[in-house]
């Protein structure tokens, strides 16, 4: 493909094997992201590669969707995708996490969200811990640029892997296109054939320990004593212990509108986890008007700003003071809801996408 003015345009290949996958924060990014993307199509030749059997029902126009078979994710992964970009002979390609060895690409970009498994290798199984501290450190070595999401899991990536210096660029997200307010009429009725009829705190999650759902519980469950303050917990299972108490109520997984509802008709977000590299449900929240209260782990305070209350402790008793204080508080609710939808101001998939295309075309972008 040639541009306008003549010259070559670059070559740019995407896993896209996560684009409007089931829901989940990665999913979330990659969907943004390549749709923002999109805009820059006439200035690119953006191939997307998917795996054959997994593909969206549509993609952004102009962009060239590739689908590959392969006997399983992991094949994909180390041999069919990087079989494709060898062939189409991409100047950039763009994964996440891993970068196989048998990729050709000139210029090799991986998006690494956090580096929890070294912070806190408890939060995961053994397994897993392996073959992350094995993997990211050799994928760190390999990149030419390490895109991450926040400004914490920039410092945290680079102190903890040393071959990541120098690589670094923090881009926020943007915001879950698929989540928006819900009218309140449609979102009580969505809310109640969930069985759920009074006043509830919300949080959404996969149930890792790393999520920290337990502490969630023992916050609410005072106030559903007093008060008849439920907690919602939606997401997948996962793994891990949670308290059994009768004030939670379990949706399981649940489709973007239904989310959306929930989010929309919730007194309160509750993001109790003990680090997050960026924390998109926060947005998710703000979204709908759901104000917010959130730790400190990892990049929480930056990405809430003044726009959330921030809860600098993992003790229920702290929790449970402060979820009460903020509901007997109609003029502080307001105010957080009002925060919220400012500071989503400043997060937008356009404006990712144009800080993204940087790193792929600025050799010495850092």
């Amino acid at each position: 493909m040639i541009a306008s003015d003549g010259k070559k345009v670059p070559k740019i290949a995407i896993d896209g094997h996560l684009y409007r996958s089931q829901s989940t924060g990665d999913t979330t990014y990659w969907t943004g992201l390549i749709d923002a993307l999109a805009q820059f199509s006439d200035q690119t030749e953006f191939y997307l590669i998917v795996r054959k059997g997994f593909e969206a029902e549509s993609y952004p126009k102009g962009m060239r969707v590739v689908s590959i078979p392969a006997r399983s994710r992991r094949w994909w992964n180390t041999v069919s995708f990087p079989r494709v970009v060898r062939k189409i002979q991409a100047d950039v390609v763009h994964t996440q996490y891993n970068l196989s060895p048998l990729l050709g690409a000139k210029r090799m970009v991986t998006t690494i969200h956090d580096v929890s498994f070294f912070i806190g290798p408890e939060w995961f199984r053994n397994r897993d811990r392996l073959i992350l501290q094995k993997l990211i450190p050799r994928t760190c070595r390999h990149a030419d640029a390490i895109i991450t999401v926040s400004e914490t899991s920039k410092s945290e990536i680079e102190l903890y892997i040393p071959a990541a210096r120098g690589k670094v660029s923090a881009i926020y997200n943007g915001p879950n296109p698929l989540i928006s307010p819900v009218p309140d009429e449609e979102a009580k009725n969505i809310v109640q054939g969930l069985g759920i009829v009074g006043d509830y705190a919300l949080s959404v999650s996969t149930r890792w320990p790393r999520k920290n759902m337990g502490l969630a519980v023992e916050a609410v469950a005072p106030l559903f004593v007093e008060q008849g303050l439920e907690l919602v917990l939606t997401g997948k299972k996962g793994w891990g212990e949670i308290p059994d108490d009768p004030c939670v109520h379990y949706t399981g997984f649940v489709d973007h509108r239904t989310l959306s509802a929930l989010y929309s008709q919730a007194s309160v977000y509750l993001c109790p986890s003990l680090h997050e590299g960026f924390g998109l449900p926060i947005l998710e929240a703000w979204t709908c008007g759901c104000p917010v209260i959130a730790s400190a782990g990892g990049a929480l305070p930056e990405v809430a700003g003044k726009a959330a209350k921030i809860v600098h402790s993992f003790e229920p008793e702290e929790w449970t003071a402060a979820i009460r204080e903020l509901l007997a508080d109609s003029g502080k609710v307001n105010q957080y809801r009002e925060r919220g939808a400012e500071r989503l101001n400043e997060f937008s998939w356009s404006h990712a996408a144009a800080e993204t295309m940087k790193v792929y075309l600025s050799p010495n972008h850092d």
